[in-house]
């Protein structure tokens, strides 16, 4: 844990903090810059029928939007063979259900994409108490397509790429455990990340992708506020796992 700086005047203290406040709105300036250009990005008109497997059944790309315009993918790191989707992607689906009333009211779906098959989606959902739309790509070429999951004539590139920055991370090892696989098969098989979609006159459009760089989790937004930043050395862990909720359930 981070050793506390300094102890200062209050004249000290306010003109060092007016100072933080102005690179963070410099930060904000550059956010919504970002957020601009990001949606002046061209869209692209999507003509290949998906079928999704969601707990009403089979539901194609265009029905997912649930009547709305606009539809946000988070794609939770979860394939066929996994026993649990990976902790870091969990950490952030957390923070989904109370999201869910807002965007929804400004035109906007949010649902969750796994390449595992649905019956493990409905099971780990029920776990972890989540309850925004949970959907699954098993049965379909989305997640490939797209470049949410990373087809078998991908992976010894992608392994070629990223098992020699990885091959001796034990925290990732650690999180490839976690979800029933090795290490090899956790970073060369799914990606993490956001893609946004768009219906306009019955056609989808995708619109933006973020996979592969992954996405903020955004608790750590808060947690970067906290003097001391929060204590150090705490895994990534899923919400049920922290020592002292299992003990607790004990």
């Amino acid at each position: 844990m981070m050793a506390h700086p300094m102890v200062g005047t209050r004249e000290e203290w306010e003109a060092a903090n007016s100072n933080v406040i102005e690179r963070e709105k410099e930060l904000d300036r550059l956010s919504e810059e970002i957020t601009r250009k990001r949606r002046e990005l061209p869209w692209l008109r999507i003509d290949k029928d998906y079928n999704l497997d969601t707990d009403e059944g089979p539901k194609t790309l265009a029905e997912l939007f649930d009547g709305r315009s606009q539809l946000l993918i988070y794609h939770i790191m979860f394939g066929p063979s996994w026993t649990a989707a990976c902790p870091g992607c969990s950490q952030l689906a957390d923070q989904f259900d109370g999201m869910l009333a807002h965007l929804n009211a400004r035109d906007v779906t949010l649902i969750c994409v796994s390449h595992a098959p649905l019956e493990k989606l409905q099971a780990y959902k029920s776990r972890m108490g989540w309850q925004f739309p949970y959907v699954s790509s098993f049965h379909s070429d989305f997640n490939d397509d797209i470049g949410a999951s990373i087809t078998q004539e991908q992976q010894p590139e992608v392994a070629n790429q990223v098992l020699p920055i990885f091959a001796n991370d034990e925290a990732i090892a650690k999180l490839a455990a976690s979800c029933g696989i090795d290490l090899k098969e956790y970073v060369t098989t799914e990606a993490p990340g956001m893609t946004a979609w768009a219906l306009e006159e019955g056609r989808v459009y995708q619109t933006y992708s973020s996979l592969r760089v992954g996405f903020p989790v955004f608790y750590y937004q808060v947690l970067e506020r906290a003097p001391k930043g929060g204590k150090e050395g705490v895994p990534v862990l899923r919400h049920d796992e922290y020592p002292e909720i299992v003990a607790a359930r004990s």
